[in-house]
């Protein structure tokens, strides 16, 4: 099996990978594939498998991510997928190992990428990248990890940023999200449902610039769910998994 890089040439008719068979995501495939071909102009690289399969790795620049990190002159990793029975086939390594190749190539000083303190869905396993050689270099609160790959000792230490500004988030459920992960944009009006059905205050509100991401409100802002003012989750929960969620929170506040 090869691998296929996504292009502005291609990204009209290649697939994306995360959401295939997500029919009901089609818009929101399309806002994916617009943030991507907008991001290829700040040197965004979409690599994957040459197959309908999710398994697939998205980089670019740190300097350009959209994620509240320092790390100048590193290659930012926005996503490793690799899902199903293309598992524990080395397809992971390979694609770290391009994406390497690739920032090697440009100059740059490492690699770093979030993953979280334990396994968490929609976070890469922190187990896989250690056993890269990636190392530990930040975290923030609830759980999240910064990890890092030098490719020169030299190199500053990556961080995530000290000082974010989030706005004000009132009483309710609020969700901050990017066009980043097409499961982000098609949840919500699902999730706004689940609200509306307890009398629960709902607002969305879409992160749309690298400056809006690059200073919060959360650390992974492709989602961020916050409860009366209160970080909750980063993952893109099912309604069901949401109304759950939302019961146990309206009990303990």
């Amino acid at each position: 099996m090869g691998y296929i890089q996504l292009t502005k040439n291609n990204m009209e008719y290649e697939h994306i990978c995360c959401a295939l068979g997500a029919k009901q995501y089609e818009q929101a495939v399309n806002d994916k594939k617009q943030w991507l071909m907008e991001r290829m102009e700040e040197g965004l690289v979409f690599y994957r498998l040459d197959e309908r399969a999710k398994v697939f790795i998205e980089y670019l620049p740190a300097e350009m991510a959209w994620v509240p990190i320092e790390a100048p002159n590193y290659m930012y990793i926005n996503c490793l997928w690799v899902s199903g029975k293309y598992k524990n086939n080395g397809y992971g390594k390979q694609l770290l190992d391009y994406c390497k190749k690739d920032a090697i190539a440009r100059g740059m000083d490492g690699l770093v990428h979030i993953v979280g303190k334990k396994n968490l869905p929609f976070l890469s396993e922190k187990r896989f990248f250690e056993h890269m050689g990636f190392g530990v270099v930040d975290q923030a609160d609830p759980y999240f990890q910064l990890v890092a790959l030098k490719c020169n000792e030299q190199a500053v230490v990556p961080s995530f940023k000290k000082c974010l500004n989030p706005p004000f988030i009132g009483q309710g459920v609020t969700i901050y999200y990017t066009a980043q992960c097409p499961f982000a944009v098609g949840i919500l009006e699902e999730l706004r449902d689940v609200c509306e059905g307890k009398g629960i205050t709902f607002n969305s509100f879409r992160i749309t610039t690298k400056e809006e991401a690059q200073n919060g409100p959360t650390i992974w802002t492709t989602f961020g769910l916050f409860y009366n003012g209160k970080f909750i989750t980063h993952e893109m929960l099912s309604p069901n998994k949401f109304d759950k969620l939302l019961t146990k929170l309206i009990v303990e506040q």
